[in-house]
């Protein structure tokens, strides 16, 4: 017989979902499609995480190629207390991030909107603007240490050129660090350009042309219309720069690897020093631990701000 549709008793039996494994498979199948990318996960993620934390509470020492594990806590904890060149990096640190972040900020608003706000060659300039963060950051540390050197670099040589005596832009402890952080500047301001522009792009031009009908001048119409629109995107930028900041290590290596003394030591370079120069394994791995607690603390801290900045929006 037939139903109304037009369907067999047997047809409907058909179509039924059968039960038996092949139920519960099409049950699970989501979630156990997931089990490859979780064991990789764990495999190269929570494995050295676990292993970071028994090394971080031994010593490690090499004997006859082994390695041997002491379990001594205390001893790496007073170490940290008493590392004098930690004060100091962790100081020059935030510094770092601070400075370089709010320039790289401004400096990559300010570019996005004079950019998208060109009539002609819009395209050949966004080109021109991303080159610096195409280079690699070995390449970058090469270069300007060469433009900063004392005797034949470019600036002094253009110093020189106008009367005035050369400056020694890498080894002085007063000006090195702001040397380090101009180049930091230099190669991550298309970074922030390139988020903000699109970003700029996106603003309907509605918007901005009821806002010049109203009578709006321009910078009326940056500071009332596009930075508002533009504060998600702006949030994201920052977000994505700190963490990036944080995490700074060749450039300053190859241009100053810390010195003078230690007035551009930071904390990645101190942790690579710790780890494959002291060879302090152990200590090495408590500091890395200090590490992630600090950028997550800050990542945790920076998502209530862009959800109450959001929530403002």
């Amino acid at each position: 017989m037939r139903d109304a549709a037009g369907l067999t008793s047997a047809s409907r039996a058909q179509r039924q979902p059968r039960g038996g494994i092949g139920a519960a498979i099409n049950a699970s199948f989501r979630y156990w499609s997931l089990l490859p990318a979780i064991l990789i996960f764990a495999a190269l993620t929570l494995y050295p995480l676990l292993n970071l934390m028994r090394m971080s509470v031994s010593t490690i020492d090499f004997v006859r190629g082994a390695e041997v594990w002491t379990f001594t806590p205390l001893r790496n904890l007073e170490s940290l207390a008493s590392d004098d060149v930690l004060r100091p990096a962790v100081v020059n640190t935030v510094v770092f991030v601070a400075v370089s972040v709010a320039f790289e900020m401004v400096l990559g608003v300010a570019l996005a909107i004079a950019v998208a706000g060109l009539p002609r060659a819009k395209r050949i300039v966004r080109t021109l603007a991303i080159l610096p963060i195409l280079v690699p950051p070995v390449a970058i540390g090469s270069m300007w240490k060469l433009m900063y050197n004392y005797d034949f670099g470019i600036f002094n040589q253009a110093l020189v050129a106008v009367g005035l005596m050369p400056v020694n832009w890498l080894g002085s402890t007063s000006i090195a660090l702001a040397s380090v952080i101009v180049v930091d500047i230099w190669h991550w301001v298309p970074f922030v350009f390139l988020i903000l522009f699109a970003a700029v792009e996106g603003i309907p031009p509605d918007l901005i042309e009821a806002a010049h009908v109203d009578g709006a001048s321009r910078w009326q119409t940056t500071r009332l219309v596009t930075l508002p629109l533009l504060r998600p995107a702006i949030v994201v930028a920052f977000l994505f720069r700190a963490i990036l900041a944080f995490k700074v290590f060749d450039e300053v290596f190859l241009l100053t690897a810390g010195g003078p003394g230690t007035s551009t030591e930071l904390v990645n370079l101190h942790l690579y020093k710790v780890f494959f120069e002291q060879n302090r394994l152990g200590y090495g791995a408590l500091l890395s631990l200090a590490v992630i607690g600090a950028i997550v603390a800050f990542l945790l801290v920076s998502r209530r701000a862009a959800l109450a900045i959001g929530r403002k929006s």
